[in-house]
């Protein structure tokens, strides 16, 4: 059978172990056939299966010359059932190729390395061992630059008898490593680019403003709860990030490898926009600076938008040339100087001119004065002046963002970010109480507004204390200069003017290109993680760095449309709102991974608490309500509306995230917790135990079980492989049965079992499935149509199934449908027209590489194959059609006919009631039939159809009554959706098996519907009482 074409070269691998009938094909693949048709009945009858394998196979063999490697895999002796010796020597070829095969001469991994040669003289002894000391690459999920990845012994090297060369295994001790790529300490890596984040055009341009609004005091509060925000958020990252590698992505990767798609991909789509608009602010504050420097073009309005497209175009400029850390140095350098120039500033005597503008250096009453709120404005409130101030303390996802990068992440970042927090925090609360200690909130910038001795009782404002007098300004709301009426108090404070506009550029032009580079990264790691559709055309990557060129165009016109609004009081609270919605789920994904207990939570980083991540949590939320109650409404319906997608579309993404593991929680919590009281009569469900084998070559019982199990009870498809079967591969990887399922959309479990014959299996299923109560109480199986032609002892089996699902107490249903219920022959004609299309790419490939290839085919070229062939239970392994059956159908206004002959406790009735809650089948009309004895007739109208047995078998009245019942069943129940009868029960050692399946062909042979048999376990599933 195929594994994994699309993982694989140019040419597929197919790998086959028990190829010992090719040597008889004499030159030709006809008389595979041959054996296959003539010797159909004998013992050395070829499968169909494998016959189809082995003719595709010998034409690449004939054509083309390809090696077959055939090797019979012995049998463990003295042992009844050896899993080793039925898996195969080969490693199945998942995403990363297989991790070790043998060419013919020698055993190698992967890589191409060689690990045993035949030809060794060295032997491995018992106390010989290929194990080797841990290493990182036998745990990381990509290969480490500069070098090829290993991969650890698999278990047939650990415990086989295999030669080793010593040269290999000292090479495998000594690998010399590659090149190691620059890394960053927490200095250069995580705090300068955290500073520069956090440090925008909110610190120069609003902080001052801010303060005359909130007052010292509030502001601080602003600072502190800002900080604490964003604090409680650093600890989380840090615990979050230091759980393992974080790649590109920042938040998203963060929340999404943590919480999974469903959250991570909605709070992806956010942040990348709240990165875009902050380019916009930053840019509008970049811009206002110009335009107040008496840069004036049009009006001010237009100046701002003109201004900050140029700006926004030129850091698009930037990024794409791969300059940014180079410019992040120097603004860093000049964000700095500034600082020095405006603290120096506060210190120098003011002069006339500043006075004049409000500014008179310390002073104690200024400072009292200034520490209490005047609110002015629309937004003249605390959460107004907190949703202005909040962006500028976001930024420390920045370290995060690049942990690949960093010489030791686990320090790093915590260290980094946490101080990064605390240096942005004090220089915050510096600059509001030195500004507000120097800077009084209204003056008018006039010389002349000196106070006079006639107007000195009637001055208003603390500046009169001073000598001026700025009372006409005040009155009539004009002053044009002071903490409140002017945006550029920083520049009047400083001892040096344009050094502060210098840093208002470094910390406006950085935070903008900072968010312009994060953007499109955090929207490129989302695209190729394909959650939603159409944006996977702005993941593609470009040059040696993937980076996202088209990302940037987007984030580009995202930036450029809200700079054309121009208005930074207006930008701001809706950044605000998505930042603080990151937050609140990087604390909750935190939280979430720490309650949930699972193993996989090991984050280095030990200095947080989940109990304070829910707090950041919870306050993350309430604020964004607080500030802008719509804009919170959006942008969690944002995320309601994406989440609700992800669950509706199910991507085929498992990145181990906490929600898997409180689901497994929970459901471990509840079924300890159903121990605890027994079992009820009004809470019973069948719980079915369905035979399907491969859940694909039976898909009608699949359907029909799962129409009334679904959502209800719990469905378990079980599948037994006899040790005849030579493989095993479908039992130890039942993955592809679950996507088969999951396909088909049934909730079901798959449980597979290796057993010697199939009645050892089925007893193994019926006494191992399940757990603790949520365990099979049904046992459903197919009708067994070919019971004419087989063996007695296959016959006895059958029954004895049923006999031993008595025995544990389980109820028994039998279906059978006219055509049948196996479908294998369709899947094995897909699979014929699978492989000849195969065969002719193989041709295709094969030819065009011939023409370039003078040398013999090497063992590790891509032209050499190795062949294996499978059963029909690994036949889910390749693509597989969906089969439509009669039960994915609506049923219309057809009847369901119940024969209740025997009281079996119930379930005959209970299980079409069943049908009839689910909407294919809400419209049926149940008729149920129950005083039949009046329908058996007399022995001498049946004598002609008893021929077969004795005139005295005891089994005759039983007999007569299956042959009159069918009659029954063909007069009122030929129209019928389906029919179901109470399955009569033959006494063991008494009823022979083949006259028991006789009386169950004749019960239900030549019907349209499909029947049902159902036998309960002889106690009541229903009951007419309340208790």
């Amino acid at each position: 059978m195929v594994t994994d074409l699309p993982n694989l070269l140019p040419f597929h691998v197919i790998q086959y172990k028990y190829f010992q009938f090719l040597p008889s094909l004499g030159g030709s693949f006809k008389s595979i056939w041959n054996k296959r048709m003539v010797n159909s009945s004998s013992s050395e009858a070829i499968p169909m299966e494998k016959a189809l394998h082995a003719t595709i196979c010998f034409l690449l063999h004939e054509n083309f010359g390809l090696p077959l490697q055939m090797e019979e895999v012995p049998a463990a002796p003295n042992e009844g059932i050896s899993l080793s010796a039925l898996r195969s020597q080969f490693s199945v070829n998942g995403e990363e190729g297989p991790k070790y095969g043998f060419d013919g001469s020698k055993y190698h991994y992967g890589d191409g390395t060689s690990v045993a040669s035949q030809n060794s003289s060295q032997i491995l002894t018992g106390y010989d061992t290929l194990d080797v000391g841990p290493n990182y690459d036998f745990y990381a999920n990509t290969n480490a630059q500069g070098r090829v990845r290993r991969s650890r012994p698999s278990l047939f090297q650990l415990h086989s008898n295999i030669e080793v060369s010593s040269t290999h295994l000292a090479s495998r001790q000594h690998t010399s490593p590659g090149d190691k790529p620059t890394r960053f300490g927490w200095v250069k890596g995580v705090m300068i680019r955290c500073m520069l984040n956090i440090w925008g055009v909110i610190l120069y341009l609003r902080l001052p403003w801010i303060t005359a609004q909130a007052g010292i005091g509030l502001t601080w509060v602003i600072i502190l709860l800002s900080s604490c925000i964003t604090g409680i958020t650093g600890l989380s990252t840090s615990a979050i990030a230091t759980n393992g590698r974080v790649k590109g992505g920042g938040t998203y990767f963060l929340i999404s490898r943590s919480l999974g798609p469903e959250l991570g991909g909605s709070i992806g789509l956010i942040f990348a926009f709240a990165n875009a608009v902050a380019v916009a602010m930053h840019t509008v504050g970049f811009a206002e600076t110009v335009q107040e420097s008496g840069a004036s073009i049009v009006d001010p309005i237009n100046d701002i938008r003109i201004i900050g497209v140029i700006t926004v175009t030129c850091l698009l400029a930037i990024s794409l040339a791969g300059m940014e850390w180079e410019a992040k140095v120097l603004f860093f350098i000049v964000i700095l100087v500034s600082f020095a120039n405006y603290i120096v500033g506060t210190i120098i005597p003011a002069t006339p001119q500043k006075q004049a503008k409000g500014f008179f250096s310390y002073q104690a009453d200024i400072f009292a004065e200034n520490f209490v709120p005047n609110w002015r404005g629309p937004e003249g409130n605390f959460f107004g002046m907190f949703s202005i101030f909040f962006p500028s303390a976001t930024g420390i996802l920045a370290g995060a963002n690049i942990s690949g990068d960093l010489k030791d992440p686990t320090v790093a970042i915590p260290r980094g970010t946490l101080m990064a927090i605390f240096w942005t925090t004090l220089s915050y609360l510096i600059i509001a109480a030195t500004i507000g200690a120097c800077l009084v909130r209204d003056a008018s910038g006039i010389m002349n507004d000196t106070l006079a001795m006639s107007s000195a009782d009637s001055c208003q404002g603390l500046a009169c204390q001073y000598g001026w007098d700025f009372t006409d300004c005040i009155t009539n709301r004009t002053c044009t200069y002071g903490l409140s009426n002017q945006y550029q108090s920083m520049s009047l404070v400083s001892g040096f003017a344009p050094l502060i506009t210098a840093g208002i550029f470094g910390a406006t032009l950085s935070s903008a290109l900072a968010c312009l580079v994060s953007a499109p990264k955090v929207f490129q790691c989302l695209c190729k993680d394909n959650l939603y559709p159409v944006i996977g055309f702005f993941g593609k990557g470009n040059g040696k760095n993937d980076e996202p060129i088209r990302g940037y165009v987007l984030a580009y016109i995202i930036a450029v449309c809200f700079v054309l609004i121009a208005e930074l009081n207006t930008i701001a609270p809706i950044i605000s709102n998505f930042f603080l919605c990151s937050y609140a789920l990087i604390n909750f994904s935190c939280f979430h991974a720490s309650i949930t207990n699972s193993p996989g939570w090991r984050p280095s980083f030990r200095f947080y608490s989940k109990w304070m991540s829910l707090l950041g949590a919870v306050v993350s939320v309430i604020i964004m309500f607080l500030l802008t109650w719509w804009a919170a409404l959006i942008a969690i319906g944002i995320v309601i509306f994406l989440l609700g997608y992800v669950l509706y579309k199910r991507p085929s993404v498992n990145w181990g995230s906490s929600v898997q593991a409180g689901s497994y929680n929970m459901a471990l919590s509840y079924c300890v917790s159903l121990n605890q009281v027994d079992d009820h009569i009004k809470n019973y469900r069948p719980q079915c135990l369905v035979l399907t084998g491969p859940p694909s070559c039976r898909p009608a019982l699949v359907d029909f079980v799962g129409t009334f199990t679904k959502n209800l009870s719990l469905m378990i498809c079980g599948n037994v492989v006899t040790v005849t079967t030579q493989n095993t591969m479908s039992i130890v990887d039942f993955t592809f049965h679950v996507t088969w399922l999951n396909k088909r959309q049934i909730k079901s479990f798959y449980h597979g079992v290796v057993a010697n014959d199939l009645r050892t299996g089925v007893k193994m299923l019926l006494q191992g499935a399940g757990l603790g109560r949520i365990r099979p109480n049904v046992l459903l199986t197919g009708f067994k149509r070919d019971w004419r032609k087989d063996k007695p002892s296959c016959i006895d089996n059958y029954i004895g199934i049923l006999h031993d699902a008595f025995d544990l107490q389980y109820g028994v249903c039998v279906l059978r449908m006219r055509e049948g219920l196996d479908v294998f022959h369709v899947l094995l004609q897909y699979t014929f027209i699978y492989h000849c299309f195969l065969l002719l790419q193989l041709t295709l490939g094969l030819r065009q590489a011939q023409r370039g290839v003078s040398t013999p085919v090497s063992p590790l070229h891509p032209l050499y194959f190795v062949l294996v062939i499978v059963d029909p239970d690994a036949m889910v392994t390749e693509p597989q059609p969906q089969p439509s059956t009669v039960f994915q159908s609506q049923q219309g206004k057809k009847t369901i006919d119940v024969y209740w002959l025997f009281d079996d406790g119930g379930l005959t009735l209970l299980l079409p009631y069943l049908l009839t809650r689910k909407k294919r089948w809400a419209r049926c009309k149940v008729r149920v039939f129950v005083d039949v004895e009046h329908l058996v007739m007399t022995v001498s109208l049946f004598s002609d159809r008893l021929v077969t047995f004795p005139s005295k078998c005891v089994f005759v009245h039983q007999t007569l009554r299956q042959i009159r019942l069918n009659e029954v069943l063909q007069d009122y129940s030929r129209d019928a959706a389906i029919i179901i009868v109470t399955m009569p029960v033959g006494r063991r050692g008494q009823c022979p098996s083949a006259l028991y399946m006789a009386w169950l062909e004749t019960l239900s042979r030549d019907l349209r519907p499909p029947v049902l048999l159902v036998r309960g376990n002889q106690e009541n599933v229903l009951t007419f009482y309340c208790q």
